[in-house]
């Protein structure tokens, strides 16, 4: 089976590398074409080759974000041609995101069937152009994947898609991350902290809710929150509020290596994500790997990795009150915070294991072909 993996703008290329190297270990012949990425520092390819064919004069060199947009703009559609025309000669392409969806739609490659895996199902925004353009792209391929029903309902009933094409396929725990090589220390600052600590990691976006964690934290005592991750958004709204926390809140804004990874997850007692809409996260993908103790807002795939695994807590979202209750609760209960380890750790190994996900995936393959 040759497969070739397709993400133009390198959005989520840990995943796109967890994939490859999951289906070439299930023995596919597996190709990832993409482009740099100036946000994501990556080990070497496990079995599959990479090929960065896209935008290759934007990312030559540093610019300016908005110079490399539009640079990447102009190099876009030259690109997808080349795509097009070097399509041939694999069994299936599968891509994992498109940059202009009512675009790319009519620009997808011949010949081999055509998957598609819309990652944010629940957080596409809204408007005539952007519906249409997904609904084109969903009708212009043989099977589209979302990973969660909720996504795989929405994709029907909001996007118009075929139920016959649309496939379940969750998204993998990052276990990769827990068997680094060459792993970071905390910094001394943070080594020093005494006491349970909770932690909220990733890009700091507002729908990601950290404000309502920050305001459930200012009436906690006994735990110390730390908030990691570069921000994409105004964060001195967030500072200015947890200034008045009983307990202390410590911010590490900035972007944080895979090596630095490891010894946050392994510190943190709670890994909790109070996002206000969400389809399904890589970071919650990389608690489960490092098998800890989660609370999530109930939305989403979050819902169902809680409801059908029980491998987290779910508090209803935008509601301070009723995240600093369940805090309380488990900061206090260490055998509660233990089984719910253990129940990420299950989750992890098997229905969220790469193992897993490749032997759906390569099924899906195989019924297209």
């Amino acid at each position: 089976m040759r497969v070739q993996l397709v993400d133009p703008p390198a959005y989520t290329p840990p995943y796109d590398r967890a994939l490859g190297a999951a289906l070439a270990g299930a023995g596919a012949e597996v190709e990832l074409v993409t482009s740099r990425s100036p946000y994501w520092e990556l080990a070497a390819p496990d079995g599959f080759t990479v090929r960065e064919d896209f935008y290759r004069c934007a990312t030559a060199t540093q610019r300016k974000t908005s110079a490399r947009r539009a640079v990447r703009l102009a190099e876009h559609v030259p690109d997808m041609l080349r795509h097009r025309r070097d399509g041939h000669g694999v069994d299936v392409v599968h891509y994992q995101w498109l940059t202009l969806e009512a675009l790319d739609a009519f620009l997808l490659a011949r010949g081999a069937p055509r998957v598609f895996t819309s990652h944010n199902v629940l957080r596409r925004g809204t408007g005539r152009v952007r519906e249409q353009a997904a609904r084109l792209v969903i009708a212009r391929c043989e099977a589209v994947i979302a990973h969660t029903g909720a996504g795989s309902r929405a994709l029907v009933e909001r996007f118009g898609a075929d139920p016959a094409r649309v496939h379940t396929i969750p998204h993998g725990a990052f276990e990769a991350l827990t068997r680094q090589d060459e792993e970071q220390p905390l910094d001394p600052d943070l080594e020093a902290v005494e006491g349970p600590v909770v932690l909220c990691f990733g890009v700091l976006r507002p729908y990601k809710g950290v404000d309502v964690l920050v305001e459930a934290f200012r009436g906690l005592d006994g735990a110390e929150l730390w908030i990691v991750g570069r921000p994409w958004m105004d964060v001195e709204p967030l500072r200015r509020a947890a200034a008045g926390a009983r307990a202390a809140v410590r911010f590490v804004d900035r972007y944080v290596t895979d090596a630095e990874l490891p010894a946050l997850f392994r510190r943190a007692d709670l890994v909790v994500l109070p996002y206000r809409r969400i389809d399904q996260s890589g970071v919650l993908h990389t608690a489960l790997a490092f098998g800890k103790a989660m609370v999530l807002s109930d939305v989403g795939g979050f819902s169902e990795v809680a409801n059908e695994h029980g491998a987290a807590e779910l508090v209803p979202p935008g509601d301070p009150q009723a995240l600093r209750a369940t805090l309380e609760r488990l900061l206090a209960d260490p055998g509660a915070r233990a089984q719910l380890e253990r129940r990420a750790a299950a989750a992890a190994a098997g229905p969220y294991s790469w193992v897993e996900i490749a032997r759906r995936t390569l099924a899906l393959y195989e019924e297209l072909t």
